[in-house]
């Protein structure tokens, strides 16, 4: 990947978001369309996987250490229950090919996210 991510472009402070959570290897930030009361993204400081697939195949410590931060967030922002998304391609709603996960807490209507 030779552009950089919006992602990166946030973490790196060439345009505004807010980091709420960051380790070596990871960083999570406010979803800017949020579809539960707690919306964060996890997402690598590394740009080389553009999707989950891609990530689990290549690097199952940097995956690991999403999950761990992303529970992480749950319990402190709610209640320790999530959902962890990963969006995999444009037909599934991927609009940020630079793998990142969705965590989604508090109050959730199942209705709305699949059950």
């Amino acid at each position: 990947m030779s552009e950089s991510t919006i992602f990166t472009r946030i973490l790196q402070g060439e345009i505004p978001g807010e980091i709420v959570a960051e380790t070596d290897n990871v960083f999570a930030i406010r979803d800017i369309a949020p579809k539960a009361p707690v919306h964060l993204l996890v997402i690598p400081k590394t740009q080389e996987y553009r999707n989950v697939v891609e990530l689990a195949a290549g690097d199952t410590a940097l995956m690991a250490e999403m999950v761990e931060v992303a529970q992480n967030l749950a319990a402190e922002r709610s209640d320790g229950d999530f959902r962890l998304i990963f969006n995999t391609g444009a037909g599934s709603g991927q609009t940020v090919f630079h793998v990142h996960a969705h965590v989604l807490s508090g109050g959730l209507d199942e209705t709305s996210l699949g059950g």
